[in-house]
């Protein structure tokens, strides 16, 4: 009996991942830069749209101290993809614009002001499961700071979840909106932290420019049908980058704690373990501060015969290569190219 229950759990984690995979696979949870593959084509005939990922990259730039680096150029950066040189397409530091790079390296170091803009988009996912009886209007506190703290380039989202994810607000640049669905939670169910971070993810793919999510929670997590390991990459393969901000209780789960610290670092994100009100204060400003000072880096992957996990390499050049450290996602998983007809405009 013991030997049939492992086999039926160990077929329906198969079933979960393998579930998970296809969804990376063929892009449902992922966004992507599109344009026209050029094709020789006969007259009236449909001409074909070609899906090509562009990689987006937020990367940290600290000095010794942790202190963050500014004023670094694209010419200060180099990036890999498996070992193959990538060619940087646009450029932005902190909240300012993403400029194609031609536009970022202008000698007078003044560039136009062209582009998207850099405020991030920020999803904050905060944990209402039974695990925060204590506490809970402590925590609402802190995120209601943590709200007020953005500027008005960021645009936020709240979620909370325990069994279920609740969208307290959409994306939004409306503070008030935000702060309402803050102080609307209430305590409940069980945690289910992997399902919610999961549709987090696909809502947060559903949009163009820097993404990050911002997680609070208090440890465990004992509903999901979602392996961490798969939302690990996930998120990195969208290239957002998730912060974690979880509770003393989380101490006496170190599973939790040893997941959230890979999930953030494996991401480019960072991981926080807030034992007092105070604590938890200082890591959401810790959060701000990073988010304001992340460079935005992108470029279209160079042919590459790898279809599978892609391995990222972001390197300083130079003196600022002796100087300084970078923090950033580790790689990520293409999805493949994938043919749409379109009517050709000779017909």
């Amino acid at each position: 009996m013991a030997k049939t229950t492992a086999k039926k759990t160990m077929a329906k984690r198969t079933a979960k991942r393998y579930w998970l995979r296809w969804l990376i696979s063929w892009g449902i949870l992922a966004s992507s830069a599109v344009c026209l593959a050029a094709q020789e084509v006969e007259p009236n005939a449909p001409t074909l749209r070609v899906d090509v990922n562009l990689v987006l990259l937020n990367v940290a730039v600290t000095d010794n101290h942790g202190n963050y680096v500014t004023g670094l150029r694209p010419s200060d950066f180099a990036i890999s993809e498996d070992g193959i040189a990538q060619k940087i397409a646009t450029f932005g530091e902190g909240n300012g614009p993403q400029l194609p790079v031609e536009v970022a390296q202008q000698q007078d170091g003044k560039p136009q002001q062209v582009g998207t803009t850099g405020g991030a988009n920020v999803f904050i996912l905060f944990d209402t499961s039974n695990y925060m009886y204590r506490g809970f209007a402590l925590a609402q506190d802190a995120i209601a700071e943590f709200v007020r703290s953005f500027d008005s380039s960021e645009r936020l989202a709240f979620y909370a979840y325990s069994r279920d994810l609740y969208r307290g607000s959409v994306l939004t640049a409306d503070r008030t909106q935000v702060l309402r669905g803050v102080r609307s939670t209430v305590a409940g169910d069980d945690p289910a932290l992997y399902n919610a971070l999961l549709l987090t993810l696909k809502d947060a793919g559903r949009y163009a420019g820097r993404k990050v999510v911002v997680v609070f929670s208090n440890g465990p997590d004992r509903a999901s049908m979602v392996a961490p390991e798969d939302i690990g990459e996930l998120a990195q393969s969208e290239g957002i980058p998730i912060y974690v901000v979880s509770t003393h209780e989380a101490k006496l789960d170190p599973a939790s704690e040893t997941v959230f610290r890979r999930l953030s670092a494996a991401t480019g994100g960072e991981a926080y373990l807030a034992r007092s009100w105070r604590d938890q204060q200082k890591a959401f400003a810790s959060i701000r501060r990073d988010v304001g000072h992340l460079y935005s880096l992108s470029y279209y992957p160079q042919a590459n015969p790898n279809h599978g996990w892609r391995t990222i390499k972001v390197k300083l050049v130079g003196e600022a290569a002796k100087k300084y450290h970078i923090r950033t996602r580790s790689g990520y998983r293409p999805k493949p190219t994938r043919f749409v007809e379109e009517v050709n405009p000779a017909q």
